[in-house]
């Protein structure tokens, strides 16, 4: 008997063929699983982590946990989840073509609407998994900015989400309009023609020049506003995202800051006086929450909200320390704040949350390895004072003391000595008033001062 020729494997498209995918097809209809109904429900996601090769598992999982929670703040219903241990990155779909079938076949079971990456992938990556699965694949990436979009409510942070979201489509429109690759053409659209995507791409580049403008003259506002408490001591709280940042802020100031617990509950800065004690006025400011892979277009858009950060005289670093995983949060922040040329700012570490820590170890622990650092619970109030001297401590020690000789007939310049700082002592000598007075830089600046030895 001759063999029988195989049978030529089928293809949804050359574009399947050339990558080698097969085509994800149902045997036996009776074992199909019905489709899940649809309405005005929550989208089912599948949701899956990459554990880079020479990564820790545990630690892959964890960074699972926090997708789910994006995704969960995004409004989506976890459908199933998969980790997906790396060997290394396939450039056509990031994980493979096998791994990628078997994708498939989990969100079909899972009866996902769409599949969230804890990646930032390749548009043509995008596109590949998306022919093989068969469902809408979404990133990191832009499942961040579709939380932002959701919580942006003033005109300065929807604009500055909008320009984060027009910098992150613009490289990813190839594919977008694949049916509409050749030139328009048509009555009154004959000749050189523009095609689809560059006429995207051009509405795109214009809208992004727009909402630069918008966001310049914002942030100029802005810096007028600082100009005019420039000589005012100034705190800011930067940490990551929900670790109690606007809690601490409703604390300390009586803000009123929203406060709940999601992921970038807040995105815009809030600003308040607090005193210290006696005369002692200090600005602290609230700032958006950090995250690991924050998208960079999402940190250029928000320049004048981080100018806070980056304005301040000490930052508070605020750390939530019940997570599992709150060192490789402090990394992670400490590192953006480097990016952002922040590093040499005095900083304190203000551990928050000791009421929701139940193993005494971890608290040792970290007094151990940050013996300088602050412990509280904001929302109970445990560890205001404490976090009230350690501030009060971080003015002090900015001040500058000086010596300055005042003539008798100057009465103006001691009156803005004992306005603007600090008088310890008082001696006349050949007609002259020596005063010792703790200034701060700026307050130095500003009066023109010598120091008199």
């Amino acid at each position: 008997m001759g063999r029988r020729p195989k049978r030529k494997q089928k293809y949804s498209s050359d574009r399947e063929r050339s990558l080698g995918f097969d085509r994800i097809r149902i045997e036996d209809e009776s074992k199909a699983l019905p489709a899940r109904e649809s309405g005005p429900g929550p989208e089912r996601a599948l949701l899956v982590g990459i554990c880079q090769p020479g990564q820790d598992e545990y630690v892959a999982g964890e960074h699972l946990d926090e997708l789910e929670m994006l995704a969960r703040t995004a409004g989506a219903e976890v459908g199933d989840r998969e980790l997906v241990k790396l060997r290394r990155r396939d450039p056509a779909t990031y994980v493979g073509k096998g791994k990628a079938v078997e994708l498939a076949e989990i969100a079909r079971h899972a009866r996902a609407d769409l599949v969230i990456f804890d990646e930032d992938l390749a548009p043509a990556q995008t596109r590949n998994l998306e022919q093989v699965i068969g469902q809408r694949i979404v990133e990191r990436s832009g499942l961040i900015l579709d939380i932002f979009a959701r919580r942006a409510q003033t005109r300065e942070a929807r604009t500055q989400v909008e320009l984060a979201q027009m910098r992150y489509m613009l490289p990813r429109l190839s594919g977008a309009w694949t049916h509409l690759e050749r030139q328009r053409g048509g009555i009154g659209l004959r000749g050189p023609g523009e095609t689809q995507i560059e006429t995207d791409r051009r509405i795109l580049r214009t809208r992004i020049r727009t909402l630069q403008k918008e966001l310049d003259h914002i942030a100029r506002t802005h810096e007028t506003q600082r100009a005019g408490r420039s000589k005012t001591f100034r705190f800011a709280l930067a940490g990551y995202t929900n670790v109690g940042k606007s809690t601490l802020m409703n604390d300390l100031t009586q803000a009123g800051v929203y406060e709940e617990n999601l992921l970038f509950a807040t995105l815009d800065s809030t600003t308040r006086t607090i005193n210290l004690g006696g005369r002692q006025d200090v600005l602290i400011s609230d700032t958006v929450g950090f995250i690991r892979k924050l998208p960079p277009d999402l940190v250029a858009s928000f320049r004048s909200t981080l100018a806070e950060i980056r304005e301040a005289d000490c930052i508070l670093h605020v750390i939530d320390l019940a997570s599992p995983s709150f060192r490789e949060q402090k990394q992670e922040v400490e590192q953006i704040l480097n990016e952002m040329k922040v590093g040499t700012v005095p900083r304190i570490n203000v551990f928050n949350k000791l009421d929701a820590v139940e193993d005494d170890q971890i608290v040792d622990g970290t007094r151990h390895d940050w013996p300088e650092a602050v412990m509280i619970s904001a929302r109970r109030g445990i560890g205001r004072d404490a976090l009230l001297d350690r501030m009060r401590q971080a003015v002090t020690e900015s001040l500058v003391t000086l010596d300055v000789s005042v003539p008798g007939e100057d009465g103006k310049l001691l009156a803005d000595l004992y306005d603007q700082g600090e008088v310890l002592e008082t001696t006349e000598r050949d007609g002259a008033l020596q005063v010792r007075v703790r200034l701060t830089p700026e307050a130095v600046s500003r009066l023109g001062l010598t120091r008199f030895s």
